[in-house]
Protein backbone atom coordinates (compact mmCIF):
# COMPACT_ATOMS: atom_id res chain seq x y z
CA UNK A 1 0.00 0.00 0.00
CA UNK A 2 1.63 3.30 -0.89
CA UNK A 3 1.63 6.44 1.13
CA UNK A 4 -1.47 8.07 -0.62
CA UNK A 5 -3.56 5.24 -0.22
CA UNK A 6 -2.78 4.56 2.89
CA UNK A 7 -3.75 7.65 4.04
CA UNK A 8 -6.65 7.48 1.93
CA UNK A 9 -7.51 4.38 4.27
CA UNK A 10 -7.07 6.36 7.32
CA UNK A 11 -9.18 9.20 5.91
CA UNK A 12 -11.89 6.30 5.39
CA UNK A 13 -11.85 4.63 8.54
CA UNK A 14 -11.90 8.02 10.19
CA UNK A 15 -14.75 9.00 8.40
CA UNK A 16 -16.61 5.86 9.70
CA UNK A 17 -15.65 7.01 13.25
CA UNK A 18 -17.05 10.50 12.16
CA UNK A 19 -20.27 9.03 11.15
CA UNK A 20 -20.31 6.54 14.53
CA UNK A 21 -19.62 9.78 16.45
CA UNK A 22 -21.06 13.29 14.67
CA UNK A 23 -21.20 15.15 17.67
CA UNK A 24 -17.14 14.91 17.24
CA UNK A 25 -17.73 17.57 14.02
CA UNK A 26 -18.81 20.25 16.96
CA UNK A 27 -15.78 20.60 17.84
CA UNK A 28 -14.01 22.88 14.43
CA UNK A 29 -18.19 23.96 14.09
CA UNK A 30 -17.52 25.79 17.90
CA UNK A 31 -13.97 26.77 17.04
CA UNK A 32 -14.12 28.19 13.71
CA UNK A 33 -17.39 29.91 15.02
CA UNK A 34 -15.54 31.12 18.01
CA UNK A 35 -12.48 32.29 16.12
CA UNK A 36 -14.11 34.57 13.99
CA UNK A 37 -16.58 36.35 16.25
CA UNK A 38 -13.10 36.60 18.18
CA UNK A 39 -11.09 38.06 15.03
CA UNK A 40 -14.41 40.35 15.05
CA UNK A 41 -13.83 41.66 18.17
CA UNK A 42 -10.08 42.26 18.06
CA UNK A 43 -10.61 44.51 14.49
CA UNK A 44 -13.06 46.81 16.66
CA UNK A 45 -10.77 46.65 19.28
CA UNK A 46 -7.43 47.03 17.03
CA UNK A 47 -9.11 49.97 15.07
CA UNK A 48 -10.36 52.11 18.31
CA UNK A 49 -6.11 52.34 19.07
CA UNK A 50 -5.04 53.70 15.74
CA UNK A 51 -4.18 56.87 15.96
CA UNK A 52 -3.72 59.59 12.95
CA UNK A 53 -0.76 61.15 11.27
CA UNK A 54 -0.40 63.83 8.68
CA UNK A 55 1.97 62.06 5.54
CA UNK A 56 4.52 64.51 2.98
CA UNK A 57 1.31 64.57 0.62
CA UNK A 58 -0.71 66.40 3.72
CA UNK A 59 -3.24 63.48 3.59
CA UNK A 60 -3.88 61.65 7.05
CA UNK A 61 -3.48 58.34 7.40
CA UNK A 62 -3.88 55.75 10.60
CA UNK A 63 -1.05 54.54 12.50
CA UNK A 64 -0.26 51.83 14.71
CA UNK A 65 0.36 52.64 18.42
CA UNK A 66 1.72 50.27 21.63
CA UNK A 67 -2.06 49.43 22.20
CA UNK A 68 -2.13 48.24 18.90
CA UNK A 69 0.29 45.98 19.22
CA UNK A 70 -1.09 44.86 22.56
CA UNK A 71 -4.07 44.22 21.12
CA UNK A 72 -2.28 42.11 18.24
CA UNK A 73 -0.12 39.77 20.87
CA UNK A 74 -3.79 39.30 22.79
CA UNK A 75 -5.10 37.84 19.36
CA UNK A 76 -2.52 35.90 18.97
CA UNK A 77 -2.86 34.34 22.09
CA UNK A 78 -6.52 34.47 22.16
CA UNK A 79 -6.78 32.54 18.56
CA UNK A 80 -4.33 30.10 19.71
CA UNK A 81 -6.37 29.37 22.65
CA UNK A 82 -9.34 28.91 20.90
CA UNK A 83 -7.81 26.29 18.65
CA UNK A 84 -5.97 24.74 20.91
CA UNK A 85 -9.03 24.10 23.16
CA UNK A 86 -11.77 22.73 20.75
CA UNK A 87 -8.76 20.56 19.57
CA UNK A 88 -8.00 19.04 22.84
CA UNK A 89 -11.56 18.39 23.33
CA UNK A 90 -11.77 16.40 19.77
CA UNK A 91 -8.97 14.67 21.08
CA UNK A 92 -10.76 13.72 23.94
CA UNK A 93 -13.94 12.81 22.16
CA UNK A 94 -12.22 10.74 19.59
CA UNK A 95 -9.63 8.54 22.33
CA UNK A 96 -12.90 8.26 24.47
CA UNK A 97 -14.82 6.59 21.23
CA UNK A 98 -11.75 4.96 20.07
CA UNK A 99 -11.33 2.84 23.32
CA UNK A 100 -14.72 1.90 23.61
CA UNK A 101 -16.24 4.62 25.25
CA UNK A 102 -19.61 6.78 24.57
CA UNK A 103 -18.60 9.89 24.33
CA UNK A 104 -20.12 13.52 23.93
CA UNK A 105 -20.51 16.89 23.20
CA UNK A 106 -20.64 17.77 27.46
CA UNK A 107 -18.19 14.91 28.25
CA UNK A 108 -15.35 16.09 25.37
CA UNK A 109 -15.75 19.78 26.78
CA UNK A 110 -15.35 18.75 30.06
CA UNK A 111 -12.06 16.59 29.23
CA UNK A 112 -10.39 19.98 27.85
CA UNK A 113 -11.69 21.91 30.70
CA UNK A 114 -9.61 19.62 33.75
CA UNK A 115 -6.45 20.29 30.89
CA UNK A 116 -7.40 24.37 30.85
CA UNK A 117 -3.98 25.45 32.78
CA UNK A 118 -2.11 23.23 30.32
CA UNK A 119 -4.49 24.00 27.27
CA UNK A 120 -3.66 27.84 28.40
CA UNK A 121 0.44 27.14 28.32
CA UNK A 122 0.75 25.04 25.47
CA UNK A 123 -1.08 28.39 23.72
CA UNK A 124 0.95 30.55 24.95
CA UNK A 125 3.54 28.48 23.23
CA UNK A 126 2.11 28.15 19.98
CA UNK A 127 1.30 31.49 19.86
CA UNK A 128 4.97 33.21 20.79
CA UNK A 129 6.10 30.49 17.48
CA UNK A 130 2.99 31.86 15.39
CA UNK A 131 4.42 35.40 16.32
CA UNK A 132 8.22 34.60 15.35
CA UNK A 133 7.80 32.37 12.24
CA UNK A 134 5.15 35.79 10.90
CA UNK A 135 7.95 37.99 12.11
CA UNK A 136 10.09 36.15 9.95
CA UNK A 137 8.16 36.04 7.10
CA UNK A 138 7.54 39.55 7.03
CA UNK A 139 10.73 39.83 6.05
CA UNK A 140 10.61 41.49 2.35
CA UNK A 141 13.21 38.97 0.58
CA UNK A 142 12.40 35.28 -0.67
CA UNK A 143 14.81 34.09 2.17
CA UNK A 144 12.43 34.87 4.64
CA UNK A 145 9.53 32.99 3.04
CA UNK A 146 11.74 29.87 2.95
CA UNK A 147 12.56 30.39 6.18
CA UNK A 148 9.52 30.67 8.00
CA UNK A 149 8.23 27.88 5.75
CA UNK A 150 11.10 25.11 6.99
CA UNK A 151 10.26 26.55 10.59
CA UNK A 152 6.30 25.95 10.09
CA UNK A 153 6.62 22.23 8.85
CA UNK A 154 9.58 21.80 11.38
CA UNK A 155 7.69 22.93 14.44
CA UNK A 156 4.55 21.31 13.07
CA UNK A 157 6.54 17.71 12.72
CA UNK A 158 7.74 17.77 16.17
CA UNK A 159 4.55 18.72 17.39
CA UNK A 160 1.98 16.71 15.89
CA UNK A 161 1.25 14.89 19.03
CA UNK A 162 1.39 17.28 21.50
CA UNK A 163 -2.22 17.97 22.04
CA UNK A 164 -3.17 14.40 22.36
CA UNK A 165 -0.29 14.00 25.18
CA UNK A 166 -1.61 17.20 26.80
CA UNK A 167 -4.89 15.59 27.04
CA UNK A 168 -4.44 12.23 27.39
CA UNK A 169 -1.42 12.42 29.75
CA UNK A 170 -1.84 15.50 31.17
CA UNK A 171 1.59 16.95 30.34
CA UNK A 172 2.43 20.49 30.31
CA UNK A 173 3.58 22.64 27.37
CA UNK A 174 7.88 22.04 28.25
CA UNK A 175 7.30 18.13 28.34
CA UNK A 176 4.09 17.88 26.20
CA UNK A 177 6.48 18.94 23.66
CA UNK A 178 9.80 17.12 24.72
CA UNK A 179 7.66 14.29 24.34
CA UNK A 180 6.20 14.20 21.04
CA UNK A 181 9.87 15.04 19.95
CA UNK A 182 10.53 11.87 21.58
CA UNK A 183 7.86 9.84 20.15
CA UNK A 184 8.89 11.09 16.87
CA UNK A 185 12.04 9.57 17.27
CA UNK A 186 11.39 6.54 18.27
CA UNK A 187 9.70 6.07 15.22
CA UNK A 188 9.79 6.80 11.25
CA UNK A 189 7.43 9.71 11.56
CA UNK A 190 5.52 8.40 8.81
CA UNK A 191 2.47 9.73 10.39
CA UNK A 192 3.87 13.46 8.86
CA UNK A 193 2.73 11.53 5.76
CA UNK A 194 -0.39 10.75 6.92
CA UNK A 195 -1.23 13.89 7.66
CA UNK A 196 -0.03 15.28 4.18
CA UNK A 197 -1.63 13.01 2.55
CA UNK A 198 -5.00 14.36 4.31
CA UNK A 199 -4.22 17.67 3.60
CA UNK A 200 -3.86 16.59 0.04
CA UNK A 201 -7.19 15.15 -0.25
CA UNK A 202 -8.91 18.28 1.03
CA UNK A 203 -6.86 20.43 -2.04
CA UNK A 204 -8.89 18.00 -4.51
CA UNK A 205 -11.90 17.80 -2.98
CA UNK A 206 -12.36 21.08 -0.85
CA UNK A 207 -10.21 23.85 -2.31
CA UNK A 208 -9.78 22.84 -6.05
CA UNK A 209 -13.70 23.02 -6.39
CA UNK A 210 -13.93 25.62 -4.39
CA UNK A 211 -11.83 27.40 -6.76
CA UNK A 212 -13.29 26.41 -9.48
CA UNK A 213 -17.36 27.68 -8.70
CA UNK A 214 -15.49 31.31 -7.86
CA UNK A 215 -13.93 31.36 -11.40
CA UNK A 216 -16.57 30.30 -13.29
CA UNK A 217 -19.18 32.39 -11.16
CA UNK A 218 -16.70 35.45 -11.73
CA UNK A 219 -16.30 34.75 -14.98
CA UNK A 220 -19.78 34.28 -16.12
CA UNK A 221 -20.39 38.22 -15.70
CA UNK A 222 -23.57 38.04 -14.64
CA UNK A 223 -24.69 38.41 -11.03
CA UNK A 224 -27.78 35.95 -10.88
CA UNK A 225 -24.90 33.25 -11.54
CA UNK A 226 -21.96 34.74 -9.67
CA UNK A 227 -23.40 35.08 -6.38
CA UNK A 228 -25.08 31.83 -6.17
CA UNK A 229 -21.52 29.84 -7.40
CA UNK A 230 -19.65 31.83 -4.94
CA UNK A 231 -22.51 31.43 -2.09
CA UNK A 232 -22.06 27.29 -2.85
CA UNK A 233 -18.56 28.02 -2.57
CA UNK A 234 -18.27 29.55 0.40
CA UNK A 235 -20.50 26.84 2.11
CA UNK A 236 -19.08 24.25 0.45
CA UNK A 237 -15.26 25.43 1.75
CA UNK A 238 -16.53 26.11 5.22
CA UNK A 239 -18.14 22.51 5.40
CA UNK A 240 -15.06 20.57 3.83
CA UNK A 241 -12.73 22.58 6.22
CA UNK A 242 -14.94 21.82 9.44
CA UNK A 243 -15.16 17.77 8.08
CA UNK A 244 -11.70 17.52 7.27
CA UNK A 245 -10.28 19.29 10.82
CA UNK A 246 -12.68 16.64 12.28
CA UNK A 247 -10.94 13.65 10.45
CA UNK A 248 -7.64 14.97 11.28
CA UNK A 249 -8.15 15.04 14.66
CA UNK A 250 -9.96 11.62 14.71
CA UNK A 251 -6.24 10.08 12.86
CA UNK A 252 -4.03 11.73 15.38
CA UNK A 253 -5.70 10.62 18.32
CA UNK A 254 -5.54 6.81 16.61
CA UNK A 255 -2.17 7.41 15.47
CA UNK A 256 -0.77 8.49 19.02
CA UNK A 257 -2.74 5.41 20.33
CA UNK A 258 -0.38 3.42 17.97
CA UNK A 259 2.69 4.65 19.16
CA UNK A 260 1.84 4.55 22.87
CA UNK A 261 0.10 1.29 23.32
CA UNK A 262 1.71 -0.32 20.18
CA UNK A 263 -1.86 -1.72 19.74
CA UNK A 264 -4.22 -0.45 16.70
CA UNK A 265 -6.96 0.81 17.62
CA UNK A 266 -10.14 -1.42 16.88
CA UNK A 267 -11.96 0.55 14.57
CA UNK A 268 -8.51 1.20 12.67
CA UNK A 269 -7.94 -2.38 12.12
CA UNK A 270 -6.83 -3.08 8.28
CA UNK A 271 -6.21 0.80 7.76
CA UNK A 272 -2.07 0.49 7.39
CA UNK A 273 -1.71 2.21 10.75
CA UNK A 274 1.23 -0.31 11.59
CA UNK A 275 2.71 1.06 8.13
CA UNK A 276 1.88 4.92 8.59
CA UNK A 277 3.77 4.98 11.82
CA UNK A 278 6.11 2.16 12.24
CA UNK A 279 9.26 1.35 14.55
CA UNK A 280 12.32 1.99 13.85
CA UNK A 281 14.32 -1.03 13.46
CA UNK A 282 16.92 -0.66 16.47
CA UNK A 283 20.79 -0.24 15.34
CA UNK A 284 23.32 -2.69 15.24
Amino acid sequence: MNRFRRSLALLKTSWSVLRAERQLLLMPVCSAGASIVALGLLAVAAYATLGEETGVDGASQATANIGTVAIASVGYLLIAFITVYFSAALVAGANARLTGGDPTFGSSIAEANRRLPRILGWSVVVATVSIVIDAIESRSDALGTIMASIFSAAWSVVTYLAIPIIVLEDLGPIAALKRSGALLKQTWGENIITNGGIGLIGIIVVFLPTLALVVLGIASGTPFVAVPLIAIAVVWCLVGATVLAALSGIARTALYRYAVDGTVPTAFVGAGLEQAFATKPARR
